[in-house]
């Protein structure tokens, strides 16, 4: 199962980068696969270094702003307990991983992780029908170099009623933020 969160990740001077993720789960987060596209700062940290955090947030504006490169504004964060890097101050749980290899054959690298620290902040608010359409939103925002501007706008006006109705003031905002990038992007 994919889950999407936020992975935080530093580079070999301890800058911090922080980045839409979804790795693929196994189990209860028994062990996590991620696979960044190449060359993306997280896959070049992740190399680097071997190690970063994955959280699991139930808000959707920090992914939405991560996603299109407009998080103005670091998140609040604390040192990490078991690596070398970061920990969300606003996410529900977080894992600490490092990892154990990377496979760099293709445009979307493999790189498996062992857990080896994880913390529980607050339970999680949940998602709704907005929520859930931001973060696709969000995930065809990133795809501009491999879909058309037109099938990603198609596809965010099947969304854009959900977000209308059920979407809070986050919601919203998040989900025209992104729909702007869209169509301030070249067509491709």
């Amino acid at each position: 199962m994919i889950v999407e969160g936020i992975v935080t990740s530093v580079d070999a001077v301890g800058h911090l980068n922080v980045a839409p993720m979804g790795p693929i789960v196994v189990g209860d987060f028994a062990s996590l696969l991620l696979r960044p596209f190449q060359p993306s700062t997280t896959f070049n940290n992740l190399a680097a270094t071997r190690c970063g955090v994955f959280h699991v947030v139930d808000r959707v504006e920090i992914m939405a702003q991560a996603a299109i490169g407009r998080l103005t504004e670091l998140p609040a964060v604390e040192r990490a307990v078991m690596i070398d890097g970061f920990v969300l101050k606003d996410c529900c749980r977080w894992f600490e991983f490092k990892v154990d290899s990377v496979d760099a054959s293709d445009a979307r690298s493999r790189m498996p992780l062992s857990i080896v620290h994880r913390g529980e902040r607050r339970p999680c608010f949940g998602f709704n029908r907005a929520r859930h359409a931001v973060l696709e939103a969000a995930i065809l925002a990133t795809r501009l170099h491999l879909l058309s501007r037109r099938h990603v706008l198609d596809m965010m006006s099947f969304l854009e009623p959900a977000v209308e109705k059920t979407g809070g003031t986050e919601e919203k905002s998040a989900f025209a933020m992104l729909k702007e990038f869209v169509l301030s992007n070249q067509p491709r």
